[in-house]
């Protein structure tokens, strides 16, 4: 039993039942060891059969099965796992899906923290391979998914909004185009692609309701329009002709204002800062207007409220108000009346001329709320 590279490729070279064998595993040369050494335990103990059982498939082109069959078809981001598993192959190259392990993969994960990418960018990752290595069990070319006992990395829940002055900063610094889908994020909290996709036939200026469709929850929402974006969209109608709601000179959709964004940010002098986080900006504001976390999960078209408690911490302040309006409303119950307590305190007073006086009266003599201190007070 060997170990070799021709290219740039690591092979395994084993015998079994007499038959000479031999493997490409990859560019990895620690891999290639570790599933030599699998092999050897495998023919040791008879059990290497029990993985000829199953249709033996590299990742390479297992992935491409995974984008055809199930991402293209189920997934409106099927584009983003496209550009995770160009990562994931840069790592596991032609290796079979069969000789990925639990090891493996967290030698994944130190590898690319080693190129300076952030954990909640390994976790992306992970999950696209979770749900391909799911999918080759589903389909018969896996007996079980070794990514199930990884843990993926705690991330730190991001939510950047714009303070109301920032907001007034970044509109005065964009163009009147990028300016006119700011405000419309702004005030909708709709996500880049459904802004970009949105159609005149999903707008209903009547009943000042946008409609749409195909939603990343794969559920349809109902976006409700306040006036400052029924204004916007009555003066885009008449000044574009196009099916789309914003559009380019050409009439034809938008697929990116990154320049145009990042330019205004600059102009406005607002740092870390994604277009994404209009939508964080949207629901912080609506939270810490009195908004309830439901309404908002609605708002926002989250399937779970988990989704929206990132902002929980935003409503205190709300929480604060609404103690206190209870403590107004019932605060009669424990404090005494105080044209009764006036009343008392005169008959007291009458009453006990002398502090000494004052010391023999008992709090029983009297049907009052007053103490000792209080009568001698008056």
């Amino acid at each position: 039993m060997a170990i070799f590279k021709k290219g740039k490729n690591w092979y395994i070279d084993y015998y079994l039942n007499g038959k000479r064998k031999r493997e490409m595993i990859g560019g990895s040369h620690k891999l290639a060891e570790r599933v030599l050494d699998k092999r050897k335990v495998q023919i040791v103990e008879g059990k290497f059969f029990d993985i000829e059982k199953f249709q033996r498939i590299r990742l390479s082109e297992f992935s491409q099965i995974f984008l055809n069959s199930y991402s293209k078809p189920n997934k409106l981001s099927w584009k983003t796992d496209e550009y995770y598993i160009k990562t994931l192959l840069a790592y596991f190259s032609d290796v079979f899906i069969d000789e990925i392990t639990s090891l493996s993969i967290e030698e994944f994960k130190k590898w690319r923290l080693e190129q300076n990418v952030k954990p909640s960018t390994v976790n992306r990752d992970l999950t696209c391979l979770r749900t391909m290595l799911y999918k080759a069990v589903e389909w018969g070319y896996l007996k079980e998914n070794p990514i199930q006992r990884v843990k993926l990395y705690k991330e730190n829940q991001r939510v950047r909004f714009l303070e109301k002055e920032e907001i007034e900063r970044l509109l005065n610094a964009c163009s009147p185009h990028t300016r006119n889908m700011v405000v419309f994020a702004l005030n909708t909290g709709m996500r880049r692609g459904e802004i970009f996709n949105l159609k005149w036939s999903n707008v209903d200026l009547i009943n000042k309701h946008i409609y749409l469709y195909k939603t990343k929850s794969k559920e349809n929402r109902v976006v409700p329009m306040n006036r400052i974006v029924e204004r916007l969209l009555v003066n885009i109608k008449e000044r574009y002709i196009s099916e789309y709601v914003f559009c380019n000179e050409s009439g034809g959709q938008v697929r990116n204002i990154r320049t145009g964004f990042k330019n205004s940010l600059r102009r406005a002098g607002i740092k870390d800062f994604r277009f994404h986080d209009l939508r964080h900006t949207f629901a912080s504001h609506l939270v810490m207007s009195g908004v309830d976390l439901n309404t908002v999960r609605e708002l926002l078209g989250h399937k779970k409220i988990e989704m929206t408690l990132r902002y929980a911490h935003l409503s205190q302040g709300h929480k604060s108000r609404a103690v206190e309006a209870l403590g107004q409303r019932i605060d009669t119950i424990w404090t005494p009346n105080t044209k009764k307590l006036k009343k008392d305190k005169l008959y007291i007073s009458e009453v006990i001329d002398t502090k000494e006086e004052a010391e023999d009266f008992q709090e029983e003599d009297f049907d009052t709320h007053l103490t000792v201190a209080q009568v001698v007070t008056c």
